[in-house]
C-alpha cells in the first residue's frame, strides 16, 4: 500500500523518466545516447546539473568498464548510492523527545510538524506544541489552527516574545505534565539572515541545557515543489549546527520529485520523513528503496 501509494504521488515525476528508461532496454537505441537522454530526464526532474553529471559520469565510467552492463539496474545503484541504501529513523527511543523544526517561511513547516505530531499521538504519546515563531501572527494562528484540530496542548507567547523564552516555557511545560514529545516550530523569516541562525542556535542551547541530549531531532524541512530553489535554502540552514536530517515537504503530484536526489547528494543529510499531502495523515517515513523503486517503476 505504501509503495502504490507513493508511486502514485510520484507519477509525474514517473513520467518524466518512463520512455528514457525504456531506451535503455532497446538494442537500437545506442547505451551513449540513452545516458544522453537520461541526463536530460534527470534535468527535467530538478536533480540538478551538479548531481546529474555525477551519476551520468559513474555511469560511463562503468559502461566503458563493462560494455554489457544493464544500464537500468546500474542507475538503480547509482541513485540508491545518493540517497543511501538504507532508511534512517527517527531518534524516536527517547523520553521525552524533543524536535526543532527549522526552514523557511512557506515550505510546509507548521503543516510537517502538526504531520509528526499525529504520527505520535497514534503511538500513544502525550505530545506537546511550542510555536517559537513570534515574528508572523499567521504562524501562531496556523499552529493553533492545529493543536485544536489534533486536541494537543500549544505553547505559544506575545507577539515578538523572545523565542527561546517561549521554548523554555514549553520545556517547563513538558516537565510539569509529564509529556514525552516537545515539537517546536521555530521562525524562518530570511534564508539569509544570520541573526534567525543565531536565534536558533539559543535556542538549541536552551533546549539542551534544560535537557541533557536534547534536541533529539533538527529537522530542515523542505519544500518538493520548488526544486533547485530548496537547495540554495537549504545551504544557509547548515550553518546552524545540529541538523540530523530533512523533513521533504509537498512532495504530492510535483514534477521535481528529483529534488530528493539533489538534497541528499549535495547536502550529507538524511531525508527521514516526507509529506505527501496537506492532510495530517500524509506522512511517509522516507525508504530509499522504495522511493527509487517507485520513480522509476
Amino acid at each position: 500500500m505504501v509503495f502504490s501509494l507513493l508511486k502514485a504521488k510520484l507519477n509525474r515525476t514517473r513520467q518524466i523518466f518512463q520512455e528514457k528508461i525504456q531506451n535503455l532496454k532497446r538494442e537500437q537505441v545506442s547505451k551513449e545516447r540513452a545516458l544522453e537522454e537520461l541526463a536530460e530526464a534527470l534535468i527535467l526532474a530538478d536533480v540538478g546539473v551538479v548531481t546529474t553529471e555525477k551519476i551520468i559520469t559513474n555511469l560511463k565510467k562503468k559502461l566503458k568498464a563493462d560494455s554489457s552492463l544493464n544500464l537500468e539496474k546500474a542507475l538503480k545503484d547509482e541513485l540508491l548510492a545518493l540517497l543511501g541504501h538504507e532508511p534512517a529513523p527517527l531518534s524516536l527511543n527517547y523520553y521525552p523527545f524533543v524536535v526543532m523544526f527549522v526552514g523557511v517561511n512557506g515550505g510546509g513547516k507548521t503543516t510537517s510538524l502538526a504531520k509528526l505530531a499525529y504520527f505520535l499521538k497514534k503511538q500513544g504519546r502525550q505530545i506537546i506544541l511550542v510555536a517559537a515563531d513570534t515574528f508572523r501572527a499567521a504562524a501562531q494562528e496556523q499552529i493553533q489552527i492545529w493543536s485544536r484540530k489534533l486536541d494537543l496542548p500549544l505553547i505559544r507567547g506575545q507577539y515578538g516574545a523572545d523565542p527561546a523564552a517561549v521554548v523554555f516555557d514549553g520545556l517547563k511545560a513538558l516537565k510539569a505534565r509529564g509529556a514525552d514529545a516537545l515539537l517546536i516550530d521555530t521562525a524562518g523569516r530570511i534564508h539569509t539572515n544570520i541573526n534567525l541562525m543565531a536565534e536558533l542556535e539559543k535556542i538549541k542551547k536552551v533546549i539542551s541545557r534544560e535537557i541533557s541530549g536534547a534536541p533529539h531531532e533538527v529537522l530542515l524541512v523542505l519544500d518538493a515543489s520548488i526544486g533547485q530553489n530548496a537547495l540554495s535554502q537549504a545551504r544557509e540552514f547548515l550553518k546552524f549546527s545540529g541538523l540530523t536530517g530533512i523533513f521533504l515537504s509537498k512532495l504530492d503530484g510535483t514534477a521535481k520529485g528529483g529534488a530528493a536526489l539533489a538534497v541528499a547528494s549535495e547536502l550529507s543529510l538524511p531525508i527521514k520523513l516526507i509529506g505527501i499531502g496537506e492532510k495530517e495523515e500524509d506522512m511517509l517515513p522516507f525508504s530509499p528503496q522504495e522511493f527509487i523503486d517507485a520513480l522509476l517503476s
